[in-house]
């Protein structure tokens, strides 16, 4: 399917129906890219985020295996949402809305809608998902968008602790003393080296400054993800409502167990000045 586009005064949104994913998000006053023109520049993911140790865990007293992936051989690597092609809901000049069914033998079945809605100089993203099945199931909901960077910008946000990267990126034990390289709590400039690490109690709130503008993300999401590659122009900081393998955790944390007809959803806001 053809791609959608989304413009106002302020900026331009390019979003493809496969993965409701964004191809490009560009400030029209800056002249210039606010996501990395990664493939894609942004994607959800659900109905879990990241990575479950084993790809399984347990549930309603049966052990629950989820579903292969077409892009890892060990994970059902941020779910299935952005992989598949959704349905155009609603496209309007300043917001489109997209919708997916989707259903698994391990119990995921739901409905999921997702819309982009351009607002002077921010994008709210809100993506929602009501369970369908007659078992109830437990979900997660992320969004994974790439921030372009550039020699001079820098990052900042505020949390209480992260998770080290172990092994298959899964996560190590709670850590609440940061190492310099995932020390965020004063603006920095990210260190060119590989980073993939998940932050709890973190302030909500997340900013990119270039030398010629600001990029703030906002969102109530639990957790948030920072992963950055060597020597690649971007990082990605992604909220989730969920840790890594909170599938695997004491009580399951920020995963929510939902009902028939019951939904869940996560926004973000990015503002661009």
């Amino acid at each position: 399917m053809d791609a959608l586009h989304l413009q106002n005064a302020f900026l331009r949104l390019t979003v493809a129906p496969q993965g409701a994913s964004v191809i490009s998000f560009e400030s029209l006053r800056h002249g210039k890219p606010i996501f990395h023109p990664a493939n894609p520049a942004l994607f959800p993911m659900l109905p879990l985020a990241n990575r479950v140790a084993g790809n399984a865990f347990h549930l309603h007293g049966k052990r629950i295996q989820l579903p292969d992936s077409p892009v890892d051989e060990h994970f059902f690597l941020h779910g299935d949402g952005w992989q598949k092609l959704w349905h155009v809901k609603q496209h309007e000049a300043e917001s489109v809305t997209l919708s997916l069914r989707s259903q698994h033998p391990c119990g995921f079945h739901y409905l999921a809608n997702l819309t982009y809605r351009l607002a002077g100089n921010r994008l709210l993203i809100r993506l929602e998902l009501t369970h369908i099945g007659e078992k109830p199931m437990i979900y997660g909901l992320g969004l994974h968008p790439y921030f372009a960077l550039e020699a001079d910008s820098r990052v900042q946000f505020s949390a209480s602790g992260y998770w080290p990267e172990g092994e298959q990126h899964l996560p190590l034990a709670w850590e609440g003393t940061f190492s310099p390289q995932t020390d965020f709590s004063r603006t920095k400039t990210p260190e060119n080296e590989w980073l993939n690490v998940g932050y709890s109690g973190w302030s909500g709130r997340a900013v990119i400054t270039h030398s010629d503008m600001n990029v703030c993300l906002r969102s109530p999401a639990a957790c948030l993800m920072a992963f950055r590659i060597e020597n690649q122009p971007f990082i990605c900081l992604e909220p989730q409502t969920h840790p890594v393998n909170a599938h695997n955790m004491a009580g399951m944390p920020g995963l929510v167990m939902l009902e028939t007809g019951q939904t869940t959803h996560l926004e973000m806001e990015i503002e661009v000045s």
